[in-house]
């Protein structure tokens, strides 16, 4: 089955280099570059996966995602030269599933899109056994491996490795991290998590200034790192 990926931005530079790029990993392209136009590709051809901008001529992105959020589910990755830690909460409640910052590289721009495009087939893994590139986890024993070494973990650092394990390459926010190991009534307390990542990246010799497991979204949550070979 070939994927319909719509990519509303008004820059025809971004739409080229997309195209192609989808092009070769076997999509289909669907370009559109104003709120009316992709309303009007977006009901024609139902795609599979939206790529958003926020800036264009005729509106705001965020308005065309609040619409679509009204009656679809289609997975809608966004793109925003917008840095504001505030601006990203805000579309991640509207209903965007991702994004990426400008400028970006297209490989993680592709990376994205395949996590997004598996979770339409894939239930999310159930089993006791899980991998994710370099990593393995046992859950019945609360086991973890990194390139086949073995490494203990404490409960808490284990709790938190499934939950992006469960879901990798995608944004675990730290609302859901928080209720989930520590319980609701610490959803706030996000000093806990950035302790607990501190202490687990040393574990894994993951600096914070590479981070090449475990990506920090600042002020919103945390996502396993993955190279193109681990996303499909």
């Amino acid at each position: 089955m070939s994927y319909k990926i719509l990519v509303v931005d008004d820059e025809p530079q971004i739409h080229t280099f997309i195209r192609i790029s989808l092009a070769a990993e076997g999509f289909d392209y669907l370009g559109a570059e104003t709120v009316q136009s992709a309303t009007a590709c977006f009901e024609a051809h139902a795609p599979h996966v939206v790529v958003l901008d926020l800036g264009l001529p005729d509106g705001d992105g965020a308005a065309f995602l609040a619409r679509l959020r009204q009656s679809h589910k289609t997975p809608v990755l966004i793109l925003t030269a917008r840095d504001q830690e505030e601006e990203k909460i805000r579309l991640l409640e509207a209903g965007a599933n991702d994004y990426l910052s400008k400028p970006f590289g297209i490989k993680e721009l592709i990376v994205r899109i395949k996590v997004l495009v598996r979770d339409l087939v894939d239930d999310p893994a159930t089993g006791d056994e899980m991998h994710c590139g370099r990593l393995k986890i046992l859950k019945s024993t609360h086991q973890f491996w990194l390139d086949d070494n073995e490494i203990p973990l404490t409960k808490k650092e284990f709790a938190f490795i499934e939950q992006l394990i469960q879901q990798p390459g995608k944004l675990v926010k730290q609302s859901s991290l928080l209720d989930v190991i520590w319980g609701a009534t610490h959803r706030d307390d996000t000093h806990y998590l950035r302790i607990l990542v501190s202490q687990l990246r040393k574990k894994l010799r993951d600096s914070a200034d590479e981070q090449q497991l475990i990506k920090t979204e600042s002020g919103l949550g945390y996502r396993l790192v993955l190279g193109p070979s681990d996303s499909g």
